[in-house]
């Protein structure tokens, strides 16, 4: 299936019903006043968050949707029935955004998770409200609400824990193939993954994360460039960033220079990006000697100033990559710790008096 990360949609939320201005007519009751009832309220628009789904595609065959009418309210004192709400499935990792306002409405990031995005119209008020010591008999009935309408821009980010980051044939999906059940193509041709994919890395029993690999960035990629632009956004959901750089690569280009060009993609995209934790991953070192190795390893660390974690492998040879996932798994259950020292912390501070 194609993947499809962008949608926009139109939402109308059910108008509220009319209210009725009716009067009691029954045998030997001669004034018997008036007995109009409300109309109901419309039917709300909401998205759920549906782990069953994983693109936007359906959107592109339906792009409207409109929650039901309340009913008019009726003589004898009854009310119209509210309309139904109308519930929209959407992927797990949707951003939903007001196209008139630029607005983000809200982030739907766990399955089961619901966003009001139209709000149904009020009922209107039938004549039973209007009478009083002076009106003894009102012909006065009020309409119901309008719905709301919206144009919605749906995106979807996916939800990983790792990202993988580099130049097109730096063995993103060599690499995401040698951790994990996912089966990107992999080809001697740039740009071979055109959409993202994700794979389960387990590093041990009851141990495993999320791991994404998304296409390949060049420089200008955050101005429109190549393919990049369009899934850059899917990084910036991920705890980890791996940036693989090709030791090696055929034409002669040097690894520190493509180091460079990503950061400024990154930073020209989103500034936060270059704050996140980022390990540099230096991949197909099974091309380079032995014996040359770790010289060149240094001289890639010393230009860059390198100064975070960085890892030599070969995805394909599955050097080194075990090693990589399991430094991976133990960040990740540093942050779990950490986490939970500062939810015992906040739960102390909020007991003390």
């Amino acid at each position: 299936m194609k993947f499809v990360d962008e949608a926009i949609i139109k939402v109308q939320a059910g108008d509220g019903g009319n209210g009725c201005a009716s009067f009691r007519r029954e045998k030997f009751i001669p004034f018997g006043g008036p007995n109009g009832g409300d109309g109901g309220d419309g039917g709300n628009v909401w998205l759920v968050a549906d782990e069953g789904l994983n693109t936007l595609v359906d959107f592109r065959h339906q792009r409207s949707f409109k929650a039901q009418r309340g009913e008019n309210g009726m003589g004898s004192d009854m009310y119209g029935r509210g309309g139904e709400d109308k519930a929209v499935r959407v992927p797990v990792g949707t951003t939903v955004i007001n196209l008139d306002t630029d607005e983000v409405i809200g982030d739907l990031t766990t399955h089961g998770q619901k966003l009001l995005v139209a709000r149904g119209g009020k009922g209107g008020l039938g004549n039973i409200h209007f009478k009083s010591s002076t009106n003894r008999a009102p012909r006065r009935s009020t309409p119901g609400v309008q719905g709301e309408a919206r144009e919605l821009k749906l995106e979807l980010k996916v939800l990983a824990d790792v990202g993988l980051l580099g130049f097109p044939n730096a063995g993103k999906s060599t690499l995401i193939r040698a951790v994990s059940a996912a089966t990107p193509r992999v080809a001697d041709y740039p740009f071979t993954t055109l959409q993202p994919h994700l794979g389960v890395v387990r590093s041990g029993p009851d141990q495993s994360f999320v791991i994404a690999d998304i296409p390949g960035l060049i420089e200008g990629a955050a101005e429109g460039a190549g393919l990049g632009v369009q899934f850059l956004k899917h990084l910036s959901r991920t705890s980890l960033l791996l940036h693989l750089v090709d030791v090696a690569p055929i034409d002669g280009s040097d690894p520190v220079a493509q180091v460079r060009a990503i950061e400024g993609e990154l930073e020209r995209f989103d500034p936060a990006l270059l704050q996140r934790p980022r390990w540099l991953v230096l991949n197909k070192i099974d091309l380079v000697a032995p014996d040359g190795r770790d010289a060149l390893a240094r001289r890639i660390l010393a230009a860059l100033e390198w100064n975070q974690p960085w890892f030599a492998i070969s995805a394909a040879e599955r050097l080194g990559t075990h090693e990589l996932c399991l430094a991976a798994q133990r960040f990740f259950d540093g942050q779990k710790a950490l986490a939970g020292e500062v939810a015992e912390q906040g739960g102390e501070k909020d007991l003390a008096p």
